[in-house]
């Protein structure tokens, strides 16, 4: 399989980013539904670090996968429909969007709180706003409906990529899958 995409298939490189940060975006909205149950206290804490640092890792990988996606063609999108090719580029922009927007609201949210953001212990990001209970506040619900937003939002794009193979039968979904796929 190639490295980098073309107008038939995607390469190992943006397929390995799509994965991975499929799994990150669960693994984080995951940890944050799960720690919004605990009491304040040390698990809640190390759950809080651990959300932050996958959170900030979603944000270079989002800009990493921005760059790469301007730097090579992207396949032909194979739905008939002109209604379904615009919806396939507003649901990608949207989570484009959304991966950044998310990561940002929360290092803000917590810059808001006093709470330093450390990414695994490694080192700590700089603050973006001065402490102030009222725009936590504000943060913490955005981030909240931001959070719901994207858990639909890739609900939708994983149910469209099974429209197009259980429905119309074209290789949407198999060529974002591991290992060279023919097109159909």
């Amino acid at each position: 399989m190639a490295m980098r995409s073309d107008k038939k298939a995607f390469g190992a490189v943006t397929k390995s980013i799509h994965w991975l940060m499929a799994a990150l975006v669960i693994t984080v909205f995951s940890i944050g539904w799960y720690m919004d149950f605990l009491p304040l206290g040390m698990e809640k804490l190390e759950w809080m670090s651990r959300h932050k640092s996958l959170g900030i890792t979603v944000l270079v990988l989002v800009m990493l996968r921005v760059v790469w996606r301007i730097s090579e063609p992207s396949p032909d999108a194979l739905g008939a429909l002109k209604i379904e090719k615009w919806a396939a580029k507003a649901g990608h922009l949207g989570l484009y969007l959304l991966m950044f927007a998310m990561p940002l609201t929360g290092w803000t949210m917590s810059s808001a709180a006093n709470f330093p953001v450390s990414v695994f212990g490694l080192f700590t990001l700089p603050d973006l706003v001065s402490p102030d209970a009222e725009l936590f506040e504000t943060l913490r619900t955005v981030h909240w409906g931001l959070s719901w937003t994207i858990a639909g939002l890739v609900g939708v794009h994983a149910l469209a990529a099974f429209k197009h193979h259980f429905r119309d039968g074209d290789a949407t979904l198999r060529r974002m899958l591991p290992g060279k796929i023919e097109e159909n």
